[in-house]
């Protein structure tokens, strides 16, 4: 049989069915950091399902093992059944496919590190280093902390954080903003941004979207109760509520989606089973990997 109908199959199952069940289930919340894990695994498995699809579609002959067969027939060292042409249009779907995704990620990801590389050069100008805070500080009456991620990370905060903030509510917002430098989320995001642009229609990109900069923020949340209390963290949460939304190319410890965060901060501190955790980190391995097996499952010749 051509694996076609079940890559399909598989991709629509992926694209619609999943970001709906992740949208009802609780767990993501509990474990923020596997929750966007499996999130970005939904949207690679997605997209090598549609390029896998493409070859085929175009290659109905090579049953299970379209991809070899179908890089052979285009480079002309496999076997030939007149068909050559559809088998070439099979390989350039998939290559604009790939080649889709590298440009959008390439535009985000140099969008971004253009407005950090500007800002940084901005700060260099009007921001003071300070060694006890382990972070730059501009005058500003405003209470904002955000980092610029990059080869060149740096934590920002304004002054009217540092005149607002107790001292362990301010080491726990730059605990924050050191969890999202040290775990690269701004990756995280720019590979989100590009899969939405990519499938913009798409019911996975559009939820991805909106679903990963939450969970990366909570993700940031958790490793900074690691240091210090809940009441601290969210204390300095209400404390920012006033500040401004961060430069583009940054994260900021406050944002639209403190208030949910805040919640979850301060309700019962749950965190998911851990046999629910191994089964979703299973999905996260294999859910990428189960386009490759319906392609060409090991043993068939």
């Amino acid at each position: 049989m051509n694996a076609a109908p079940a890559l399909l199959g598989y991709a629509a199952a992926v694209g619609w069915v999943a970001p709906r069940v992740m949208l009802r289930s609780s767990w993501p919340h509990r474990s923020p950091a596997l929750a966007a894990t499996v999130w970005i695994a939904f949207a690679a498995s997605f997209s090598l399902c549609v390029a896998l699809a493409a070859l085929h579609l175009a290659t109905p002959q090579a049953h299970l093992h379209g991809i070899l067969y179908s890089c052979q027939v285009a480079l002309g060292i496999g076997p030939t059944t007149g068909a050559g042409a559809v088998e070439r249009v099979g390989i350039a779907a998939s290559a604009v496919v790939v080649a889709a995704h590298v440009v959008s990620f390439a535009f985000h990801a140099l969008r971004a590190r253009g407005a950090r590389n500007g800002h940084r050069r901005i700060l260099d100008k009007v921001g003071r280093p300070s060694a006890g805070l382990r972070a730059t500080v501009i005058d500003h009456g405003v209470p904002a902390a955000y980092c610029l991620p990059g080869r060149r990370p740096r934590i920002v905060l304004s002054t009217g954080a540092v005149e607002l903030l107790s001292r362990a509510e301010l080491g726990a917002v730059v605990e924050h903003e050191r969890a999202h430098i040290a775990c690269r989320h701004h990756l995280v995001l720019v590979a989100a941004q590009s899969f939405a642009t990519v499938f913009r229609r798409l019911p996975l990109a559009r939820h991805l979207r909106e679903q990963i900069p939450l969970l990366l923020e909570m993700a940031a949340d958790d490793r900074a109760l690691r240091s210090y209390p809940h009441g601290v963290l969210a204390t300095a949460m209400v404390e920012m509520a006033s500040g401004g939304a961060a430069p583009r190319g940054t994260l900021s410890a406050g944002g639209p989606t403190a208030l949910v965060r805040l919640r979850r901060i301060l309700g019962p501190a749950r965190c998911a089973h851990p046999a629910l955790r191994g089964v979703m980190a299973a999905t996260a391995v294999m859910t990428p990997l189960l386009p490759l097996l319906l392609a060409c499952p090991p043993g068939l010749g």
